[in-house]
């Protein structure tokens, strides 16, 4: 069995650090802290790849090398099947949700996150789990602020983290690369119950 984690983010230093790339943050991570080898970049699906195995199963960490919208070609590489798909857990990040909030979710519509929906389209399946790392600012009864008009949210997602938010996001970051153990270990169900509970 193989289990793949995704980070989505966009390549390149200029985009480090970004909001954009919480979800590539989130998968290094988790690299590290479960300490795989260097990534390697692969060829074929234009993506940096650490695998190792634990018990059974297969484990890969993918940060694809395309920027966001076109995530889907390196997921297709590693993701054959619907019921391979099973096995995959995408983490990306969402306008939806306030800084400091995780939601995972599984066979949901991609919510407008370009990433979300290239992966759709590549794989032909929204049958995956994805852990959602909020990027907005929190407004009333921690909703998530909203941020309206294409420019602005450009401006959002593509922007670099305010010092003000490196705590939250710090704190954020650990445990959704926690939530990622748990789904490599114990799967969907356990990885749920901890990323969702405040």
């Amino acid at each position: 069995m193989s289990i793949v984690i995704l980070g989505l983010g966009n390549p390149g230093k200029e985009y480090e650090k970004t909001r954009h790339n919480a979800g590539r943050s989130a998968a290094e991570l988790f690299a590290r802290q479960e300490k795989f080898g260097d990534f390697v970049f692969n060829k074929k699906a234009n993506a940096l790849v650490s695998a190792r195995t634990v018990g059974s199963a297969k484990l890969e960490v993918v940060l694809p090398e395309t920027m966001m919208n076109a995530s889907g070609k390196a997921v297709s590489a590693f993701i054959k099947t619907p019921k391979a798909a099973k096995n995959l857990l995408v983490i990306h990040d969402d306008l939806d949700l306030p800084l400091g909030t995780l939601k995972m979710v599984f066979a949901r519509g991609s919510g407008g996150h370009k990433g979300v929906e290239s992966i759709m389209r590549a794989i032909k399946t929204q049958n995956f789990a994805r852990l959602r790392i909020g990027i907005s600012a929190a407004g009333r009864r921690n909703q998530a602020r909203k941020v309206s008009g294409e420019e602005k949210v450009l401006k959002h997602v593509i922007g670099k983290w305010k010092p003000g938010e490196e705590a939250a996001l710090k704190k954020v970051l650990k445990k959704a690369a926690e939530a990622a153990v748990l789904f490599a270990r114990e799967g969907f169900e356990a990885a749920t119950q901890f990323a969702n509970t405040r």
